[in-house]
């Protein structure tokens, strides 16, 4: 009996994630007219519009959406068999698809990908450096990097290394506007501060008086983007709680310095490598998983 649906799930995804027909059919390395005809054929089968079609292009319907998803955990799950079966045998292949925050991934990520392609020629590596979730799903990533706590149950994790916080600011800064020595001058201090669904961060805990007390610090700048809240306090402009990566190096060359050590909270919260169920066999998520937990088992930052 001549089954299909795995290589009609493999073009329709490849339309939705190439984002059009022509695309899909560059990527597969097939007809235009066979992309065409595989999801037409598709959605005759399985009597529903997957796509909605215009001259504009396409968009998924509700249904589509929910196929789209189901695609791509078929097509992982059948990856990941017959990696599991053939990874004693050959290399890891294929594009590995990773997602990392800005400041992490570019002081601590970026920096690492030689080795790690070096350690394994059969791998390309697409990278994306962003301070928003990713929809591993949507955006099909493979691995992604996520600091704090963890919100989605139902990702899996590997914790890589334990994330801290700590207060600073630069040389120039201080001299400008005096010195911080208790939790209740940041009152007066220009404190620079997240934007969007991290803005919890911009109440800082302190430990005073053996009870922790949490500040709910003001400025004049904001953003998403955490490197650009570094690159502001390097510049003296305002006060930061900066995570330890890439406080400590900057504070060991004097461009920064640290403030409230004797009130520090440690906090609970850390990096993690996240992933979709589907994909811990894939070979190529699980090396870099790997490859990132060995390198954090002992944070480069933390080393003297």
């Amino acid at each position: 009996m001549k089954d299909n649906r795995l290589l009609e799930m493999r073009v329709f995804r490849a339309v939705v994630e190439a984002g059009g027909f022509r695309h899909a059919a560059d990527m597969l390395r097939v007809s235009q007219p066979f992309v065409s005809q595989s999801v037409s054929g598709l959605e005759k089968r399985l009597g529903v519009k997957l796509l909605h079609r215009s001259t504009r292009g396409h968009r998924l319907t509700d249904e589509g959406q929910t196929y789209f998803e189901a695609c791509v955990r078929a097509i992982d799950t059948v990856e990941a068999a017959e990696g599991e079966v053939s990874s004693a045998t050959r290399a890891a292949a294929g594009e590995l698809r990773v997602s990392a925050p800005i400041a992490f991934g570019t002081d601590q990520i970026v920096p690492r990908i030689p080795d790690f392609l070096k350690r394994h020629p059969g791998l390309t590596l697409a990278l994306s450096l962003t301070d928003r979730f990713a929809n591993l799903i949507e955006e099909n990533i493979d691995v992604a990097v996520r600091m704090g706590r963890l919100e989605d149950s139902s990702l899996m994790s590997r914790k890589l290394c334990d994330l801290q916080r700590v207060v600073v600011a630069a040389p120039a800064y201080l001299a400008a506007h005096g010195p911080i020595a208790h939790p209740r001058d940041l009152a007066r201090a220009n404190c620079l501060m997240w934007e969007g669904r991290r803005g919890h961060l911009n109440r800082w805990p302190f430990l005073v008086d053996g009870a922790v007390e949490t500040v709910a610090v003001e400025g004049d700048f904001r953003s998403a983007n955490g490197l650009s809240l570094v690159q502001i306090c390097l510049a003296g402009h305002g006060v930061m709680r900066m995570a330890e990566h890439l406080a400590n190096p900057a504070i060991a060359r004097g461009d920064l310095v640290p403030l409230l050590s004797e009130y520090q909270v440690r906090d609970d919260t850390a990096f993690h490598a996240v992933y979709l169920p589907e994909r811990q066999l894939l070979p190529r998520a699980r090396l870099f998983i790997d490859y990132l937990v060995e390198t954090f088992r002992v944070p480069p930052w933390s080393v003297p």
